[in-house]
C-alpha cells in the first residue's frame, strides 16, 4: 500500500474516534473571546462564571483600591478601548468611570449598569446630606452586591448583556448562570446554618458598605466610624462611638481592608472591642479569591468573633 494513502487512512481513523465532531477545532482556533472590562472585581467574578471561555475579563480595581476614591490608569483606558462590554454597579460607586469612557472614545462600546431594578437602602443622611450620590438621579447604599440576592440580579443583567452582542453562546450563558445560582443558594444555606450559633449580631462598621450584608444575614450595625470616606470623624464623635460600645457592650468593630486601621484600632484599644479585618471586593484578603470565598470569609470572621465563649 502507498505511503500516502496509508497516512489518509490513518488520519481518517484517528479523526473517527475522536469524542467530538473534527470542525471542533476550528471552531476553538478561531473563537475570538469577548474583551469585556469591569470596575470592581466581583463583576470580573460574575462575567467569568458566566461567560466561561468565551470572554476575556479585566477588573480595573484589583481588590485592594478604595472603590469611591480610586484614580484610573493609562493601561486602563488602553483596556477600555479595547473592551466590547463594560459591566458597572452605579449608583455613584464609581464617581470616576463615566469620564473614563468618554476619553475612551469606543463608539461599539456597550456600558451595562448591574444595579438596576434592585430595591435600594437609603444611607443615613448627615450634615453633608447623603452619602453616596448617583448622577442617574437614584440616591442609595451603592455596595449592593454583598447581598447575595443582590448579585444574583447583578448576574441576570450580566447574562442578558452578553447574550445580546453574543446570541450564539446564549444556552452556555443560562445554563452557567443556573448552575452558579446552585452555588450561591447552597452557600447562603451554609451560612445561615452557622449563625444559628450567634445570638448577638451586633457591630461598629468602619463605613457605610454593610447594610445589605447586615440586612440579609442579620447583623445589626449600632454606629459608623466614618459616614463619608475622604472625611474623618471629629473627637466628640469618637468618644460618643467609644461610650456606645461600651455602655451595650459591642464585642466587634468591623473594619476593611481597603480602609486605614488607624481609627478601628484606635476604638479597639480604648473600648476592649476586638477588631475584624474584611473585604468588601474579592481578592482584598487571603482566601477571597472569588464572590463566594469573599461571602464565606466574611460571615465566618464575624460568626468566629461574635459567637459566645
Amino acid at each position: 500500500m502507498p505511503l500516502a494513502r496509508l497516512i489518509c487512512l490513518f488520519s481518517a481513523l484517528y479523526f473517527e474516534a475522536l469524542p467530538f465532531p473534527v470542525h471542533h477545532f476550528a471552531t476553538a482556533a478561531t473563537q475570538t473571546p469577548l474583551q469585556v472590562v469591569t470596575t470592581i472585581p466581583v463583576l470580573k467574578d460574575l462575567v467569568e462564571q458566566v461567560g466561561g471561555p468565551y470572554v476575556r475579563v479585566s477588573s480595573l480595581l484589583s481588590g485592594y483600591e478604595n472603590e469611591h476614591t480610586y484614580a484610573p490608569k493609562p493601561s486602563d483606558l488602553v483596556a477600555v478601548r479595547k473592551a466590547r462590554l463594560l459591566f458597572e454597579v452605579g449608583l455613584g460607586l464609581e464617581v470616576w468611570v463615566s469620564s473614563l469612557v468618554k476619553t475612551a472614545g469606543s463608539p461599539s462600546l456597550l456600558v451595562v449598569t448591574t444595579s438596576k431594578g434592585i430595591g435600594l437602602i437609603r444611607d443615613p443622611p448627615d450634615h453633608d446630606g447623603p452619602i453616596h450620590k448617583s448622577g442617574d438621579g437614584e440616591h442609595g447604599n451603592p455596595h449592593i452586591w454583598l447581598d447575595p440576592e443582590n448579585a444574583a440580579t447583578m448576574m441576570r443583567h450580566i447574562v442578558e448583556a452578553l447574550i445580546k452582542v453574543d446570541p450564539a453562546h446564549a444556552t452556555e450563558f443560562r445554563n452557567n448562570q443556573a448552575a452558579y445560582l446552585r452555588k450561591l443558594d447552597q452557600l447562603r444555606i451554609e451560612l445561615n446554618d452557622r449563625l444559628r450559633r450567634v445570638p448577638d449580631r451586633r457591630m461598629i462598621v468602619h463605613h457605610p458598605a454593610w447594610p445589605y450584608f447586615a440586612r440579609r444575614f442579620g447583623f445589626q450595625i449600632v454606629g459608623t466610624i466614618q459616614s463619608q470616606t475622604a472625611s474623618e470623624p471629629s473627637a466628640l464623635q469618637l468618644q460618643s462611638l467609644i461610650e456606645t460600645i461600651k455602655k451595650n457592650r459591642i464585642k466587634v468593630i468591623v473594619s476593611e481592608i481597603q480602609l486605614s486601621q488607624k481609627l478601628p484600632d484606635l476604638l479597639a484599644k480604648e473600648t476592649g472591642a476586638r477588631v475584624v479585618v474584611l473585604t468588601t471586593l474579592p481578592g482584598g484578603l487571603p482566601h477571597t479569591e472569588t464572590y463566594l470565598d469573599m461571602l464565606r470569609y466574611n460571615v465566618l470572621q464575624l460568626a468566629n468573633a461574635l459567637e459566645p465563649a
